[in-house]
């Protein structure tokens, strides 16, 4: 019988430490992980391995430290560098002393497991081209080659199930706290930008074009979500994935979806007050305010089954600008990917919970304003919020993206994977 191979995982985040010991033991590897540099540096000195991955970016040494001293104390061991930073210096030593390839995170499942199966069948020492490529795109200064630029379809797949979703479910409940609260803010903050651009735009551009303006301003929301980082219920929705590819559970996903819920609110109210305590609602003579409260009263007046459903739309389209996102490798990749769902969502009018966590909020703190006027709004209360807007906005943002996004996408790319996983465990 032929002993299995050894891999040892050298990194700091316990993310990265855990979905690489899943992945390669369900393929058959035998993996140890170490959670330093030091660490790993005595890991590989004594034991026997046949692959190393290591992080360059580490609290107490640089992953390069680990290359030198395994390569001459370990030279038959394949070693691969993952991380999430690269310079023309360390790609050129990595060439050098025989590092077999450069993997960038995030990754999928199929990308690590390709680049370490590639690095073990190939005579050691030798680098990939791909390797040798990087070294070149650092020092000529240019973008990556087209075939590298995006993901698959397939790879995004691979990695919200294995990679996304139980990194989600295994953060600590204090980060995922703090980055829900951050959330609820930048979202709000796309929509306190949305309502200023909105209070006038049709008077200029009409009412269509006013619809796309304001669509494009509130994008900024969930560029700073994605590009800066937080966690969003909206966007969590696609760790239905996960708990379908039995990566995680029921029970820790709708744990998570209920905490990121809470803190959502707690940041998108948090600002909303922000902006009534600032005043910059009495721009333009008070008329930002009254189109705060406007927009506030109708949503609470929207009919329960047209919430519903214009929150499915919502968070369908909102769940596919995450998936995009996720499929692009630079920031402006990421920054069009994000764009054009999201404004087309609020162009179209449908609803998304966090986002109406600013908008009804703000119009009920402004509701005993001069800002109000004569508006009828007996039922702007947060009775009515709760009951008549947030409950079915919730459950529509769930259907359009749990289902109609992260199970869909699952069903098409990963059902046999996983059909082939369980099949050989």
């Amino acid at each position: 019988m032929v002993a299995p191979k050894r891999i040892l995982v050298v990194d700091d985040e316990p993310t990265i430490r855990e979905s690489c010991q899943r992945i390669f033991r369900q393929r058959g590897y035998e993996v140890e992980t170490a959670a330093t540099g030091r660490e790993g540096l005595e890991r590989a000195r004594q034991g026997y391995f046949d692959c190393a991955l290591i992080d360059l970016k580490m609290p107490d040494m640089h992953g390069m430290d680990i290359v030198r001293d395994t390569r001459e104390s370990r030279g038959n061991m394949a070693l691969l560098i993952v991380t999430g930073y690269g310079d023309l210096e360390t790609a050129a030593e990595a060439v050098k002393l025989g590092v077999c390839d450069y993997i960038c995170k995030p990754f999928s499942p199929d990308e690590i497991v390709n680049a370490v199966e590639g690095a073990l069948a190939r005579p050691q020492g030798l680098a990939t081209d791909g390797l040798r490529r990087l070294a070149k795109e650092v020092a000529d200064s240019v973008p990556k080659p087209d075939t590298v630029d995006h993901r698959s379809p397939q790879g995004v797949a691979e990695m919200v199930t294995k990679s996304v979703s139980v990194s989600k479910a295994t953060a600590s409940a204090i980060n995922v706290i703090v980055l829900g609260v951050l959330a609820g803010v930048y979202i709000g903050f796309g929509a306190a930008l949305a309502t200023l651009v909105s209070h006038d735009a049709a008077a200029h551009v009409g009412f269509g074009l006013s619809k796309v303006l304001t669509g494009a301003v509130f994008s900024v929301g969930l560029m700073l979500v994605i590009i800066a980082g937080a966690e969003l219920f909206t966007g969590n929705n696609l760790m239905v994935a996960g708990v379908l590819g039995k990566e995680c559970g029921w029970g820790r996903m709708l744990s998570r979806w209920g905490l990121v819920y809470l803190a959502n609110f707690a940041g998108s109210v948090l600002l909303a007050y922000l902006v009534f305590r600032s005043g910059i609602w009495k721009m333009a003579g008070g008329a930002v305010g009254a189109k705060a409260v406007a927009i506030a009263n109708g949503k609470v007046a929207l009919p329960f089954d047209e919430a519903f459903f214009r929150a499915v739309g919502c968070n369908w389209l909102v769940c596919l600008a995450v998936w995009m996102a996720l499929s692009a490798r630079d920031i402006a990749g990421k920054i069009l990917a994000i764009f054009f769902p999201i404004m087309a969502f609020v162009a179209l009018g449908f609803e998304h919970c966090v986002a109406n966590m600013y908008f009804v909020p703000m119009g009920l703190f402004l509701k005993a304003t001069p800002a109000a006027g004569n508006l009828g709004i007996a039922q702007l209360t947060w009775g009515d919020f709760f009951a008549r807007n947030l409950f079915p906005v919730t459950l529509g943002n769930i259907v359009g993206g749990a289902i109609f996004v992260g199970t869909v996408y699952w069903f098409v790319y990963m059902r046999k994977l996983r059909r082939r996983e369980a099949m050989q465990a």
